[in-house]
């Protein structure tokens, strides 16, 4: 006679990876950063009737992008996946190193700008300040993730081509320089 074979549990599952399973949370206060980011700029825009400049357009563009992607995501079953935050990266990373360009052309005095929401900073350092809250956030979703590494760097190829193709600013006219600016524009000619 044989003796019967023991009869085992099957092997549980293994949980999804710790990135993959927080993915959904990063990509959710990423989604949610980048929503309150183009309100921002748009209140800039429409509420206080203030002209968006191309460096500030580059960004805002940006910004809508990483957002309609982690939007789309979030309406599909890739919510959960890393591979989204990936995605939105090099968007991200544009919009982030335009945006540091713009604060450095206003700190060496090559640009002013106008004020911004609530008066803290100007526009282009709230914008700054929106961007690397993006970024860090896709980031943290994108760890250990090799392929991050070429997202920033695809990010800050796209963000030097914008940058290069961004035409002088006209300079205002005298009057308007009496005025606080409503636009970046150079700063007024030293007589």
């Amino acid at each position: 006679m044989v003796a019967p074979l023991p009869v085992s549990e099957p092997p549980a599952a293994a949980p999804p990876p710790l990135v993959e399973r927080s993915a959904l949370t990063w990509n959710l206060a990423a989604l949610a950063a980048a929503i309150i980011a183009v309100a921002g700029s748009l209140w800039l825009s429409l509420g206080m009737d203030l002209k968006a400049c191309p460096l500030c357009y580059y960004q805002r563009s940006f910004v809508m992008g990483a957002g309609a992607v982690l939007l789309m995501a979030l309406l599909t079953e890739a919510r959960q996946s890393a591979s989204v935050s990936l995605m939105a990266l090099p968007l991200a990373a544009s919009g982030l190193s335009v945006a540091v360009w713009h604060v450095f052309l206003e700190a060496t005095h090559k640009l002013e700008c106008p004020a911004g929401l609530f008066g803290f900073g100007t526009a282009p350092q709230q914008s700054l300040a929106a961007q690397i809250v993006l970024f860090a956030l896709l980031l943290l979703a994108c760890v250990r993730r090799p392929a991050a590494i070429l997202a920033v760097v695809l990010g800050a190829l796209l963000a030097f081509a914008c940058i290069k193709s961004v035409a002088p600013l006209p300079r205002p006219s005298p009057e308007e320089y009496q005025k606080p600016p409503t636009m970046c524009r150079p700063p007024m000619p030293q007589a």
